[in-house]
């Protein structure tokens, strides 16, 4: 067999309804990987809550994190690329927060230590999102009365969550912003909400992966996705596995459909696929 990358999204795909790994899935991957395959991951998620739920896997190659902005490696507990906003974009980007009268997370990456601010947590989504972080993962967050305020130099992420027709207009106004770039994707536990997340032009899934592909040589990538920021990480592969419940865009973008997230779709598919190796 080439030396091959299998890379998997979290949310919707390797991860069951209730964001977890089921103890089928966590055997099976040890098991894989310990038999020689190499196996990562490719999520929005933090650090912060993507290490818990990851915790007893042993992950050899390095996980994709915020959708591509930064790649971090378990094993020698560092991060190893990092995406920062073009600073004079910083100002450009409240400005369109202030024109929608809106407001959500600002990420910032200083020295190793990421920290996720907010200004208020009145719209019922923010608040519901702060505190399943904090109660699920000890995720810190951190108040400030205007993302003025912060500097500009270390930002490396927005996130907003509202409905999909209150963020429309606010996608659009980010996409017209220079050295930017937007994904916008339906949330999977909150069938009413909509993720908007902004980061550096340079980042995405897709250039992680080839990132990950030239600096540890594989011959071949095979990844697995669910939703909307998965596209990009397909662009990137040599075969394009959905789950069976993803969405409709990333059904159509599949070379293959394994079953669903709930039925440990994505290691049966592995186990099939390299027993017939």
């Amino acid at each position: 067999m080439n030396k091959t990358l299998f890379i998997s999204d979290l949310d919707g795909t390797l991860l069951d309804r209730n964001a977890e790994l089921s103890e089928y899935t966590k055997s099976a991957l040890n098991s894989m990987i310990s038999g020689g395959m190499c196996f990562s991951v490719a999520t929005a998620r933090t650090l912060s809550s993507a290490g818990m739920i990851l915790a007893g896997l042993d992950l050899r190659v390095p996980v994709v994190l915020m959708n591509g902005v930064l790649i971090y490696d378990l094993q020698r507990k560092s991060y190893i690329r990092i995406y920062t906003f073009p600073p004079e974009a910083v100002a450009e980007a409240i400005d369109v927060f202030r024109t929608f009268d809106t407001t959500g997370f600002m990420y910032e990456l200083n020295d190793g230590t990421l920290k996720t601010y907010h200004e208020s947590l009145e719209q019922k989504p923010l608040r519901d999102f702060t505190e399943e972080r904090i109660a699920r993962y000890n995720k810190p967050f951190y108040h400030t009365e205007s993302f003025s305020d912060i500097s500009p130099e270390h930002i490396i992420y927005l996130t907003l969550l509202d409905t999909r027709e209150r963020l429309l207009p606010v996608r659009d106004a980010f996409g017209t912003l220079s050295g930017l770039g937007v994904t916008f994707y339906k949330d999977n536990y909150s069938p009413d909400l909509w993720y908007l997340e902004v980061f550096s032009a340079g980042a995405s899934k897709r250039n992680a992966l080839i990132y990950l592909r030239e600096a540890y040589e594989y011959e071949s990538v095979i990844g697995f996705g669910d939703n909307a920021n998965d596209i990009p990480m397909f662009e990137a592969c040599d075969v394009r596995v959905a789950v069976e419940n993803a969405t409709p865009e990333v059904i159509a973008a599949a070379d293959r459909i394994c079953a669903s997230n709930d039925a440990d779709g994505v290691v049966k598919w592995l186990e099939e696929y390299l027993r017939d190796l």
